[in-house]
């Protein structure tokens, strides 16, 4: 099923916007040394309780990169929205995020990621406040939440990709250089015969340094199509018609690979999920807060929730 969302009245989505006060905690969920610091916000008790799960980098509770000119904020706004309508939320920051994570990152692996997914909804699994779960997987998360959904009542996968990572990158890197994508490609090919890369192109030295080779293999080997394939809960797939990282066709190639969940274009949003008139805002996004998160993913977020 595929919707694309243009505009509709909040009204027509039934989208109840609270005056309620937010409340707050701070929560640190251990994986064994590993470190989640997190915020839960809510307004009322009785309410469904949206686990946000990030995409790939050093990515903060809120949706910002240290020692990075990311600035976004689009999970403290997505936070923030939700919360108005009486949604809980969570997030927490990213083991690779946390300082204090730091003697523990030397051998992560994709698998590691889906582990503290794992055990931040076996936190608020029981947790009577709440009234059903709802993991939410951006990007990479798209793919670790596919991994996490014990315990989970519905899942949302927003820009995630809809093949192994290896060909996202390729595809990525061609767009400004073919030469340079038919180099990565090689890289990846030596890297999934010999289980690392001998010699790395200087070019590609920050795809494939290694330290990064073993997360990379790791992560190379899933299939997003093969493990969207055995979700039977309700299913809610979104990407953004302005999103450079990830195109709409990944999504609906998400979708022809689970016909039963819901598909949904949202018309000017980008990867870090605001909304973009101008293309030369595009970028400037992902470095100031002063951008708007896209109102209709937030609609379209909060009547999936709802139903």
């Amino acid at each position: 099923m595929i919707r694309i969302i243009t505009y509709l009245a909040i009204s027509i989505l039934g989208v109840f916007v609270s005056n309620a006060q937010i409340k707050s905690e701070e929560i640190t969920i251990n994986n064994q040394a590993i470190q989640l610091p997190g915020t839960l916000t809510f307004s009322e008790e009785k309410t469904p309780l949206i686990i946000w799960v990030h995409g790939s980098g050093n990515v903060d509770r809120n949706g910002n990169q240290a020692g990075t000119p990311v600035k976004a904020n689009y999970i403290k706004q997505f936070r923030d929205a939700v919360n108005k309508n009486n949604i809980a939320f969570f997030s927490y920051d990213k083991r690779t995020a946390n300082i204090k994570n730091k003697e523990f990152l030397k051998d992560t692996q994709i698998k590691d990621f889906v582990f503290d997914a794992q055990e931040v909804i076996n936190h608020f699994k029981n947790d009577k406040r709440f009234t059903k779960i709802i993991l939410v997987g951006h990007s990479q998360g798209s793919l670790i939440a596919m991994f996490a959904l014990e315990n989970v009542d519905k899942y949302i996968s927003i820009a995630g990709t809809g093949e192994a990572v290896d060909k996202t990158i390729v595809k990525q890197i061609g767009k400004n250089n073919p030469t340079l994508a038919e180099a990565a490609q090689e890289q990846f090919d030596s890297l999934r015969i010999n289980g690392k890369i001998s010699v790395v192109n200087p070019f590609l030295i920050s795809v494939f340094a290694k330290p990064n080779q073993p997360f990379l293999l790791s992560w190379m080997q899933l299939n997003p199509i093969k493990e969207i394939k055995k979700i039977e809960i309700p299913t809610l797939i979104i990407n953004g018609d302005k999103d450079l990282q990830v195109s709409i066709e990944d999504a609906k190639r998400l979708n022809e690979a689970n016909k039963k969940a819901e598909l949904v274009i949202i018309e000017n949003m980008n990867h870090v999920l605001k909304n973009i008139e101008k293309d030369e805002d595009n970028m400037k996004s992902y470095y100031s807060a002063a951008y708007p998160i896209s109102k209709k993913l937030i609609e379209t977020i909060v009547q999936f929730v709802k139903k």
